[in-house]
Formats: C-alpha cells, structure tokens, sequence
C-alpha cells in the first residue's frame, strides 16, 4: 500500500469520526425528517406535472382523432363534388391525423404507467414520513438518554481522579486523624488525672502506716527503763520496774528485725 493511499484513509478516517463526535441525534432526525419533507413535495410536485403532461397528450389525441374524422367528411364532400383530387388530398391528411392519434395514444399509455408508478412512491414516502414523524421523537427521548447514562458513567469514571473529589477525601482523612489525635490525648490526660488522684487516694494509708510505725517504735521505747535496786521496788504510778536484764534480748530482736525490715 502506497503512502498517500495510507494517507488518504487515515484523513478520511479522521473525518468520519469527527463527524461522529460532533453528530447531534436530535438535530440529525429532524434534519432527516426536514429533508423527506421536501423530497415529498418534490415528488408531489412530479406527480402533478406527470398528470398534467397525461391530459395534454390525452387531449391532443382526441384532438387528432376528431381531425382525422373530420377530414374523412371533408374527403366524402369533396367526392360527392366530383373534387377527386380534393377528396384524395382530404384523407392524406386524414392519415396523418390517425398516425399522430395513434402516436399520442402510445405515449398516452407510457405516461399513464409513469403517473402510477410515481403515485405509487408518493403514497410510500408519505408513509415512510409519517413513521419517521411517529419515531422522531422516541428515538431523540431515546438518545437524550443514552447521552444522559454515557455523562453519568464519565462523572462516576472521573471521580477517582478529579482534584475535588481528591482533595474532599484528603481533608476527610485529616478531620478522622485529628479526631483520632483528639481522643488520644483525650485518653492520656484522663489516665494523668486518674493517676494523679490514685497517688492522692494512696498517700493517706502510706502516713497511717507511717505513724502506725512511729507509735509501734516509740511506744517500745517507753517500755524501756533503768532497772532500780531493788527488783521488787514499784514505782509511784504502781507499775514495776523490769530489770534490764530481761530486756536485753528482747531489744536485740527488735534491732535484729528492723535492720533486716
């Protein structure tokens, strides 16, 4: 294949689907329906011309068979005039007349199958035209919603990759992740607070035990006292005096158990 017949096809090609691009259904119907409109006067305008093409013959046969009659009279006068060569002249133009009569009745024939014929198409076009008419507008209610499904599937095709819609699920993941932030710290200042009042709540039970601790410690203590000459002496309050002796274990025991505490 040659480079200008490559050429050629392929601008042919570019035409026929710009063409196909920029066709309007709508606009391509009513044009249809426009042009065998005026295809059908056309018509019914060669219909009527046929007609009156098919009187004129028909009336110029007559005419010629009323000529051919009358100079078959005219040739009987003139014979009857003892006119021989008048009469012989007579039905010369007799003949004439009945060959042209026969001429247009032929042709009268042949029109006559014209005229049905182009009746015959009118009466179709007309019909063709009163279908289109019926189906114009369905088929344009039809295309108005076939273009309606392609540019909703193209909106939904191009909602991946439009920049709004992008740009709309950008700023929704920003708003859940500051929501998300926001309920962590949320979260983590509750638990602050929660340790904070546990710590509160505990100190009290640490100083009970720590003053149970004192009172245990120093209450021991107290107990312990120089032992008097006398073990049997009591002093003034009536208690008696332990002797040191006897508390000397006890006192290392105590020692022994908070060093090891």
């Amino acid at each position: 294949m040659g480079f200008f017949d490559r050429l050629s096809r392929l601008i042919r090609a570019n035409a026929n689907a710009a063409l196909s691009s920029v066709e309007d259904p709508g606009k391509i119907l009513d044009q249809s329906v426009a042009d065998m409109q005026s295809d059908l006067v056309k018509l019914r305008q060669a219909v009527a011309t046929a007609i009156a093409s098919q009187k004129r013959i028909a009336n110029q046969a007559e005419q010629a068979e009323s000529q051919s009659a009358t100079w078959y009279e005219r040739a009987e006068l003139a014979l009857k005039k003892g006119e021989e060569d008048l009469a012989k002249e007579a039905l010369a133009r007799r003949r004439t007349c009945q060959e042209t009569s026969t001429a247009l009745s032929t042709q009268l024939n042949s029109q006559a199958g014209q005229v049905e014929l182009l009746k015959k198409s009118l009466l179709a076009l007309e019909g063709k035209i009163a279908e289109a008419k019926t189906k114009k507008d369905m088929l344009k209610a039809r295309a108005q919603a076939a273009q309606a499904q392609v540019q909703l599937q193209s909106a939904v095709g191009n909602l991946g990759t439009n920049t709004s819609m992008a740009a709309f699920e950008r700023m929704q993941e920003k708003v859940e992740m500051l929501e998300a932030n926001s309920a962590a710290a949320g979260e983590l200042a509750g638990a602050d607070l929660e340790s904070q009042f546990a710590a509160l709540e505990g100190a009290p039970e640490v100083d009970s035990e720590l003053e149970a601790m004192k009172r245990r410690l120093s209450g021991g203590a107290a107990q312990v006292s120089l032992p008097a000459a006398d073990p049997s002496a009591v002093d003034q309050a009536g208690v008696q005096k332990v002797k040191v002796t006897e508390v000397d274990g006890e006192l290392e025991a105590l020692k022994r158990s908070i060093e090891q505490g």
